[in-house]
């Protein structure tokens, strides 16, 4: 991991998939960290300390030593152009806005809809026995319109031959989908591959949620 002269914190939570995606990039460029846990169902999320940080109470938040960033989206943009000897942005114009309108498909159109605060609203104002299917519809929608966009650029990974953007932002919303709500993959095809290509990737599988230190012990 490279070290550098104020080391990079992040402020994560182990089953969040935005958390997840930062976590993928920072080892896929190699950064070292130091990981501070924010227990969401206790709601850490809300104290003071953390609301400085990030008002609006989301994880994951990244501090390079003055600079505070709050967002995954706006956190790797901020990684790729501080520390850029590993870049995850082809610099093709076409493929880097392939790239950020796949991301874009899972932090705007997918991940929103099924985190915390959605599910514990749908819950209290409409059912319990709704919540489930909520996030599938969702994802599965999201899911559908991802294979449609790639299948034509895809190669070992999400827009080539090459991990990138894409990638760090698909894996977390798969294994989700998969682990966390039981989504029947057998309609997404490429994506069961692309799961397949990332499951072999140290950088990715040191990132999962069950591989983080404030992960529940089995």
């Amino acid at each position: 991991m490279a070290q550098h002269q104020n080391k990079l914190k992040l402020y994560s939570y182990w089953r969040s998939s935005c958390s997840c995606r930062i976590r993928i990039a920072l080892n896929l460029k190699r950064l070292d960290y130091e990981y501070i846990p924010v227990n969401l169902l206790k709601g850490e999320q809300f104290s003071p300390e953390f609301q400085k940080l990030n008002p609006i109470g989301y994880v994951p938040v990244l501090v390079d030593g003055d600079v505070v960033i709050s967002d995954s989206l706006a956190i790797f943009l901020y990684l790729e152009e501080k520390y850029p000897e590993i870049p995850l942005l082809p610099s093709d114009l076409a493929k880097k806005a392939l790239n950020i309108q796949a991301a874009n498909i899972v932090c705007s159109s997918i991940q929103p809809l099924q985190n915390l605060a959605v599910l514990k609203y749908i819950e209290e104002k409409v059912s319990p026995d709704e919540k489930v299917p909520w996030v599938k519809f969702h994802i599965e929608k999201g899911f559908g319109a991802v294979e449609k966009l790639l299948k034509d650029h895809a190669g070992k990974y999400a827009t080539g031959d090459e991990v990138a953007m894409a990638d760090a932002f698909l894996a977390p919303q798969i294994h989700a989908g998969i682990k966390r709500f039981n989504v029947e993959m057998s309609k997404f095809p490429l994506l069961i591959r692309l799961n397949e290509a990332y499951s072999e990737l140290p950088e990715f599988l040191k990132a999962m949620p069950e591989n983080q230190p404030d992960a529940p012990s089995a």
